[in-house]
């Protein structure tokens, strides 16, 4: 596997990070970036240009990663040769399918299923509900499919996301990346690092992404209570205090959601995920020591599954709730990761509005799911 990587900052000459004078050679091209930017198509153009043959996979984002530098306002490129590997891809529109589910289904079944060994998909932000998403793509993929990736960001904006695949990024569009061969291995982690807080309450009401009551009430109150004075800066407030629910009390199994909107009228929030009834909901709060512990625990977890190989390329997902939270001391996750995989790594990536991955690092994929506010990890290695 070879690679380079560009940066492209607002108002500068891009800058090259690492050259590995791929042009032609280049098999795919990764490029995360600001929104505002990415609205300009000359970005997608020169990319073009640059990498003739390659597959062109753009994705908006809440900041940038490359190597152990954090950037906003700018676009992130790096483009990969797999000299072993082979690549199929597939993007469709939201606006195409009744839901999230259809169009999770149809990306399944556009990709090749023979000797394929594992997915990468990139979704809308705002538009998608990436869990119904998931669930779409595991019905039409193979048993036991590896699937990693994330949504779109919009900084903290939450006007658009937008995402692209060989053409320049548009809104509502979700893309898959199947790999093929068995030269590659793939390893990956998922891990918070949020304090849970208050009593665990029931899901009295919701109906799938949205919820409107915990316990018989009103979940926006509710949630309104426990912010305070930051009540006022919602959605984007609620970043700091994300939802935890799990199937059944106490169950160790929890998942983290995010609010994307509420609606004053209904009383309810809009989750990127799935809030199902009858779950345990409670509220979480930053820890900064324990958020920057779960990124290094990821990348331990990512690279358990390549036998403490060190990866050759690193795609680094985390959410923007993180971002908000360690503010100054955003790289200090980046490094830890670093720090654990190894400097020989590549690392590329991005802050997220929600990350998909199995759970944990473990043989059990089946249980991939969307996550919100965790840093997920998936690293490359050709054998």
């Amino acid at each position: 596997m070879i690679t380079e990587q560009l940066i492209w900052e607002r108002g500068h000459e891009s800058r090259i990070m690492r050259d590995g004078n791929l042009g032609s050679h280049a098999t795919i091209v990764f490029a995360f970036g600001d929104r505002l930017l990415l609205a300009d198509p000359q970005y997608y153009n020169t990319l073009r240009e640059c990498y003739p043959y390659a597959h062109i996979l753009v994705c908006s984002t809440a900041g940038e990663i490359i190597g152990t530098s954090v950037y906003d306002d700018s676009i992130a490129i790096t483009a990969v040769e797999f000299e072993h590997t082979t690549l199929s891809a597939a993007a469709v529109s939201i606006e195409d399918f009744a839901n999230s589910f259809a169009a999770g289904e149809a990306l399944g079944q556009a990709l090749p299923h023979d000797g394929l060994v594992y997915v990468f998909v990139l979704s809308d932000g705002q538009r998608v509900n990436g869990s119904e998403l998931i669930s779409g793509l595991k019905t039409s993929l193979p048993p036991e499919m590896v699937i990693t990736g994330g949504l779109a960001g919009d900084g903290n904006r939450f006007e658009q996301t937008v995402v692209g695949l060989d053409q320049p990024p548009v809104e509502g569009r979700i893309v898959v990346i199947g790999f093929y061969g068995d030269r590659i291995r793939i390893g990956y982690g998922s891990v918070g690092g949020w304090d849970p807080f208050g009593p665990e309450r029931l899901v009295t009401k919701a109906h799938s992404n949205v919820l409107y009551e915990l316990d018989g009430q009103s979940a926006l109150d509710l949630y309104k209570r426990y912010l305070g004075d930051q009540a006022d800066g919602l959605p984007g407030s609620a970043l700091l205090f994300p939802l935890s629910i799990c199937p059944q009390n106490g169950d160790s199994r929890s998942l983290v959601r995010t609010i994307l909107s509420v609606n004053e009228r209904e009383k309810s929030m809009t989750f990127a995920g799935d809030i199902p009834l009858g779950w345990y909901a409670r509220f979480m709060k930053a820890n900064f020591e324990r958020l920057i512990d779960g990124a290094a625990q990821a990348a331990h977890n990512s690279s358990l599954l390549l036998q403490e190989q060190p990866p050759d390329l690193a795609i680094l997902i985390s959410c923007i709730g993180r971002k908000n939270v360690l503010e100054q001391r955003i790289e200090e996750e980046i490094e830890e990761v670093s720090g654990i995989l190894g400097t020989s790594t590549v690392i590329a990536g991005f802050y997220s509005y929600g990350e998909i991955s199995p759970l944990v690092s473990a043989t059990d994929t089946s249980f991939c799911e969307l996550h919100n506010q965790t840093m997920t990890i998936t690293a490359f290695r050709e054998v």
